[in-house]
């Protein structure tokens, strides 16, 4: 590991404070241009001395706005001592998580998985309009039907057809005969650069696709295409469980990743992560903000400094071995109820190096999900999956009161 450390709690408190004050103050300093301002002091009180103590709740009173791309060209001055921190993430993810080569990534911290997918699917249906001249009836998105509806939003925001292939019912892994019929027929409908959206850890399932499912075909037919990974939920997860995984920029197909921090990182919500390799982002450089230093290469413009410092506390709390273990932890406990599933002859699936249970729905009574508040895959009576998410709270007790409310019904 280059950039992921553990700090001690003082370490951590100094480099926030230091990056705070390299910001604009607005209660101090003459700031007259910015149409922005600290929390109003009628209602979040700025002064309350616990606040120095606490630097992640100081930096949401600040209020920082880290509009903008960071790691591609420059930026608003007023907010560099925090960007700098947003830098550091970036790092630690895409330098020493997903193995790519130093300064030769792009990204920033956005406002969950979802922006993230969508942000790459712009990006990737620009680079194609630039590139080829291509018109959006010519691209289409290629994701399995257990995609994270994120994909089909930006499929309708976009104006690009998706394509859903299906997936084996016991094992979710994508049907690569159906995926083979379903490109020749896109290519048959005028269909020309495909834009692949390959999962790191479904929600729903966990289910982990092997993205040379879909590149060895495309490049069999000899059909342009770009890579995106989705691992909002599965990004801080499946690297740590299965060190021999190479869904990462080590793999020179991957062009962009999605990350989630506010899913197993528990970072507050609207904490994601885009990252993608130098060369693609300026795609979507919007030369109409021209009042932002830099101008902005992101969907949500404006967006919290003071998540990418909670985002940053947490990293630097756990250090890449503190993470491992919590990892493991949570393994442990998945591969618990998974042996107690099999006792029980109850049939279920789970990625082996994955942390959700996702359990056939015919052993699982209504009245049973909704005690335990299992998610199901559909809210109707259509519905054959409920899924167990072991999460940090989620410890051995409270799995046993489930096998043994199961026990009872068997």
């Amino acid at each position: 590991m280059k950039y992921w450390k553990k700090l001690s709690q003082k370490e951590r408190q100094d480099s926030i404070e230091k990056a705070l004050s390299e910001n604009v103050d607005f209660s101090q300093d003459t700031s007259l241009g910015y149409p922005a301002s600290k929390l109003d002091d009628k209602v979040f009180y700025s002064d309350a001395p616990f606040l120095k103590d606490a630097p992640t709740l100081k930096s949401y009173v600040a209020n920082p706005n880290h509009i903008g791309c960071h790691t591609f060209g420059s930026s608003e001055v007023a907010f560099k001592g925090t960007q700098e921190i947003e830098r550091e993430v970036l790092k630690v993810l895409a330098v020493d998580v997903f193995k790519v080569e130093e300064n030769e990534f792009d990204g920033y911290i956005a406002p969950g998985g979802t922006e993230a997918n969508i942000q790459a699917m712009w990006v990737f249906r620009n680079y194609f309009i630039n590139k080829y001249n291509a018109k959006n009836s010519e691209i289409a998105i290629l994701a399995s039907e257990d995609t994270h509806y994120s994909i089909p939003k930006g499929s309708n925001v976009l104006s690009i057809k998706l394509y859903s292939i299906p997936v084996e019912f016991k094992d979710r892994v994508i049907d690569k005969i159906e995926l083979e019929k379903i490109v020749e027929n896109a290519v048959k409908d005028g269909k020309k650069y495909f834009i692949i959206i390959s999962n790191m850890a479904t929600t729903m399932f966990g289910s982990v696709d092997d993205p040379k499912t879909y590149t060895n075909l495309l490049e069999k037919l000899d059909l342009p295409y770009k890579l995106h990974i989705d691992g909002a939920y599965g990004g801080f997860v499946y690297p740590f469980s299965n060190k021999k995984s190479t869904i990462n920029f080590s793999n020179p197909k991957i062009c962009s990743i999605t990350i989630d921090a506010h899913k197993m990182l528990q970072a507050p919500y609207g904490t994601g992560v885009y990252l993608c390799r130098k060369g693609l982002i300026e795609n979507v450089l919007t030369k109409e903000a021209e009042y932002v230093e830099g101008m902005d290469l992101t969907l949500c413009g404006s967006r919290s400094g003071a998540n990418a410092i909670a985002f940053w506390m947490i990293l630097f709390t756990y250090g890449p071995y503190g993470w491992y273990e919590k990892i493991s932890v949570l393994q442990m406990r998945t591969d618990w109820f998974c042996k107690q599933l099999n006792k029980l002859d109850i049939k279920y699936f789970r990625e082996e190096k994955m942390n959700i249970v996702t359990i056939h729905a015919r052993y699982i009574p209504k009245d049973m999900a909704e005690k335990y508040h299992l998610v199901p895959q559909k809210h109707s009576e259509e519905n054959k999956w409920y899924k167990v998410v072991i999460m940090d709270h989620v410890e051995i007790d409270n799995l046993l009161q489930l096998i043994n409310a199961l026990k009872e019904i068997r």
